[in-house]
């Protein structure tokens, strides 16, 4: 009796040590998945792009100059999809126009091959180069605000940002991209879209760049004034020349009233045309597609913003940063974990984030509106998402976006349901944007389209970017069954074969980048890839 009594209480004093572990394994793990980031991911370097080699043998390099503002000398850089790790001959921290023509002067004497960067959220190697002289241009950040034009001129290395805090309460940007993070510079140069479906993208509301091309000229360029310059910067890559400033149009900070609809994503066209488009339409919205097993694609919450008075009040606070950081990463984090948490972050956003919304403008202050959420036009835009970063070294999240006219959009998302379940890859994210016809010479849209924003996660390894090559080249073949066509900010994991189809114009653009810069000063590893891609097709003349 005594010898079962004893066996009992190991049992239990066994049981008690395995809670205890099991608990505090919990909570490491929780607080591991909920932690920010402790320094920049670096995972190495995706090795090639459709079997073409990314790195390059390093030329003899030239001494440093003094009189240039280094950051490095020599090191390597990486973006934000950490799988793209170059050697760079150096950094030179850019604060003005001067700086800017030193080093492109410097660089045409010693051979060198130039690239410009900013925030460097693009994701295949599009702001740097193998041994590249590399312009950061965060610190040429200037902004001013001309009230009576409605427009505000800004450097290229200013934050959305810092533009929406030099802006508010009177004022809001016309279009930028749906988060604060990037530079002007960067956004103009992908021709960024965002929440304004009645804007479109950046490119309708820059009314004027001053570039200044490889060989150091400064030309002002407009839709009147050297408009085959600006067609080609305006979504370009930075690869005609460095934006030295530009002029955006602005507009009142209006205050909206916030709605959400869940629907079935199979409705989405139909209530797009019947409540959001138009001049009756909100001012403002996005949709999020359900990424939980079950209703993957199929259902759908659209955030809509109804203005209800045209100025916000001039007493509102201050912007605030966003809430609840540690939770929604938390969230994010655990969907990459398996269907349970993916479901948990779709009940979360459907019936949980409502109860946080963050009403920034008083009733009182805006006709009343009952108990409805108000807020002014820069709050939705005023996130700088830090809950998207993490401390997580073994993996990393890379957006896709692809673009479909809009008759085929049921079609389009029904193929992208069946290859998107049919993979292992977490999808932690999927949004729809609105997108108009672009007229630039690299455009993703020639006609009005819906865009379906992934955001996907991977192992920060080989067996990952094997992975994510593969899905990536399903998905691009989806978009191009329907009419569409992908984004080019994101990792070189197209083939050649895609890349044509999807923008046949390359190989004018191409020889039109030629034309304004002959020496090919201005590159990046993207530029490389673009260029063997279509290695095989005879460039056109210039337009």
């Amino acid at each position: 009796m005594r010898r079962k009594r004893y066996w009992v209480s190991r049992r239990a004093v066994l049981g008690a040590a395995l809670g205890v572990g099991a608990i505090g394994w919990s909570g490491v793990t929780l607080a591991r998945l909920a932690r920010a980031p402790s320094g920049s991911k670096d995972a190495g370097r995706v090795a090639d792009a459709d079997g073409l080699s990314l790195a390059v043998d390093p030329p003899p390099a030239p001494p440093h100059d003094p009189a240039l503002p280094w950051i490095a000398k020599g090191g390597n850089l990486n973006d934000a999809s950490a799988l793209s790790r170059t050697p760079v001959y150096g950094v030179v921290g850019v604060r003005g126009e001067q700086d800017v023509a030193t080093a492109l002067a410097f660089a045409r004497a010693n051979g060198l091959k130039v690239s410009v960067a900013a925030v460097r959220h693009s994701m295949g190697g599009h702001a740097f180069d193998d041994h590249a002289l590399v312009l950061d241009m965060r610190a040429f950040n200037a902004i001013a605000v001309d009230a009576a034009e409605r427009t505000v001129t800004v450097e290229p290395g200013a934050t959305w940002h810092d533009i929406q805090n030099v802006l508010h309460p009177l004022f809001a940007v016309k279009a930028m991209q749906s988060t604060d993070i990037f530079s002007v510079g960067g956004s103009i140069s992908v021709n960024a879209h965002g929440m304004d479906h009645h804007a479109g993208a950046l490119a309708g509301s820059v009314r004027a760049m001053r570039v200044m091309l490889p060989s150091g000229t400064v030309l002002t360029c407009s839709r009147e004034e050297n408009a085959e310059l600006f067609r080609h910067v305006l979504g370009g890559y930075g690869l005609f020349g460095v934006i030295v400033s530009a002029t955006l149009d602005i507009v009142a900070n209006a205050v909206y009233r916030t709605a959400r609809a869940v629907i079935r994503s199979e409705d989405f066209p139909g209530y797009f045309e019947r409540d959001l488009a138009g001049e009756g339409g909100p001012g403002l919205f996005y949709g999020h597609l359900s990424t939980a097993p079950g209703s993957l694609l199929e259902e759908m919450i659209v955030y809509r913003y109804d203005k209800v008075a045209e100025r916000a009040p001039l007493d509102m606070p201050r912007l605030g940063a966003p809430g609840a950081v540690k939770l929604k990463r938390l969230i994010m984090n655990l969907a990459k974990h398996g269907a349970l948490f993916q479901r948990l972050k779709w009940y979360a956003e459907k019936k949980l984030e409502p109860e946080f919304e963050n009403c920034t403008v008083a009733r009182t202050d805006a006709l009343g509106e009952g108990e409805a959420c108000l807020v002014s036009r820069n709050d939705p835009m005023h996130d700088s998402v830090p809950y998207l970063f993490n401390d997580l070294a073994g993996d990393t999240d890379i957006l896709h976006e692809y673009f479909v006219p809009r008759a085929a959009y049921n079609a389009f998302i029904a193929d992208m349901r069946r290859v998107l379940a049919a993979q292992s890859l977490p999808v932690l994210n999927a949004s729809v944007r609105v997108v108009h016809a672009e007229d630039i010479a690299l455009s993703y849209a020639r006609a009005p389209a819906f865009s379906l924003v992934l955001y996907i996660n991977q192992p920060a390894d080989e067996a990952g970017s094997t992975a994510m090559r593969a899905l990536t080249r399903a998905l691009i073949d989806i978009a191009l069954k329907h009419g569409g066509r992908f984004f080019l900010p994101y990792q070189l994991h197209y083939t050649g074969a895609q890349l044509l189809a999807s923008y046949p114009e390359l190989p004018r653009f191409l020889a039109n980048k030629r034309a304004y810069d002959p020496d090919e000063l201005l590159s990046s590893t993207f530029y490389r890839v673009l260029k063997a891609m279509a290695a095989d097709i005879p460039l056109p003349g210039p337009a």
